[in-house]
């Protein structure tokens, strides 16, 4: 039976005055519980803090707009890292990592940051199940007193007030003149990448630019398991058709911009034609070719690839398996001249990947 791949919008799942949680289920996007991927966003207001949790997933963080402070308190770590975040940066996050974020204050827009992750290991297949440590639904709300004060070495009553004066859940808005640490430089080393500084792993003159995430640049994503990169292509460009060849689903979130996807699966089935938009996310099975054509205003997007270390293998371009074959194994196989095998050989010589408009 055939998945549908239609690109969702999230769902927002929980908030309030601080901000707000937003989600793709396997509901609406069947892909991800067949791929055990999951996909959230959290939007923080002015002020805003989300809670100290934990989750079932190992992630990558991706700050789509604004700027702000992450916590990280990674396993067996006896202090936090304070990490300055800003948009572009991407932050592996392993499995048991405890993390906050909050919105400055003085913020004049909100702090939005992607989270996309492997949910193999999870308890819902293609959904996240986040811990949250303290507030209304914190884990403590479930243990007697008795068990939290021999815990926490308080008497029982002190720790029924601790436990039960967040009246919160998973986000709240920090009172007016409430300080939480400064960011440290030293902590964001090794931390986060910033995709939209980092040098470029491809750069194609009026065609497009990648960052690919990877184990050199970024050692954590070792860790989580997955790869990741953020592309940017310029108006009425196409991303060649290529594929994942290391059997990996790959998970893409338009970023902005829009333009036109097409999926192809086995036994020459085109099995997704749609435009995208800002907002929207897909999943592209395993083996599947995908190409990418963008509209007057350029699309952009961020993917995961669930392999830390992705190979990909192009169908068209200078770089595509077309060069490698020999001409008389291309005339044979689509059946054609050699005059139009030559004429499809001098094609595409200089270009790679990307393929600016003629």
């Amino acid at each position: 039976m055939a998945v549908d791949l239609t690109p969702r919008q999230s769902r927002k799942a929980y908030g309030g005055e601080g901000g707000s949680y937003y989600e793709w289920t396997p509901t609406d996007l069947p892909m991800l519980g067949v791929a055990s991927i999951g996909a959230a966003k959290l939007s923080l207001a002015a002020g805003g803090l989300s809670l100290p949790s934990y989750s079932d997933s190992a992630k990558v963080a991706y700050v789509l707009q604004g700027a702000g402070t992450c916590g990280i308190v990674l396993p067996e770590a006896t202090k936090e890292k304070v990490v300055a975040v800003k948009e572009g940066d991407a932050l592996a996050l392993p499995f048991g990592v405890v993390t906050w974020w909050h919105n400055l204050p003085e913020s004049t827009t909100e702090l939005v940051v992607l989270f996309l992750g492997d949910t193999s290991k999870g308890h819902k297949p293609g959904q996240f199940t986040n811990f949250q440590l303290t507030g209304a639904t914190g884990i403590f709300t479930g243990f007697s007193t008795e068990f939290v004060g021999r815990a926490w070495d308080l008497a029982e009553s002190d720790a029924a007030k601790l436990v039960s004066s967040q009246p919160a859940s998973g986000i709240i808005k920090l009172a007016a003149g409430h300080k939480l640490p400064p960011p440290s430089a030293a902590d964001r080393d090794g931390m986060a990448l910033n995709c939209l500084e980092a040098p470029l792993d491809v750069d194609i003159k009026n065609g497009g630019r990648v960052v690919v995430l990877n184990t050199a640049n970024l050692p954590l994503v070792n860790e989580v398991g997955l790869g990741a990169d953020l592309v940017r292509i310029d108006a009425h460009s196409m991303c060649s058709p290529g594929f994942s060849c290391d059997s990996a689903y790959q998970v893409t979130y338009i970023v902005r911009g829009s333009g036109r996807v097409q999926v192809v699966g086995p036994d020459g089935k085109r099995v997704l034609e749609t435009r995208v938009e800002g907002g929207c996310l897909f999943i592209v099975p395993r083996f599947h070719v995908v190409s990418k054509i963008a509209d007057a205003s350029g699309l952009e997007w961020f993917s995961i690839i669930t392999t830390p270390n992705p190979i990909f293998s192009h169908l068209a371009g200078k770089t595509s398996v077309w060069k490698a074959i020999s001409p008389e194994v291309l005339e044979a196989s689509f059946n054609t001249t050699p005059e139009m095998e030559k004429l499809f050989r001098s094609k595409r010589l200089d270009s790679e990947i990307f393929f600016a408009p003629n």
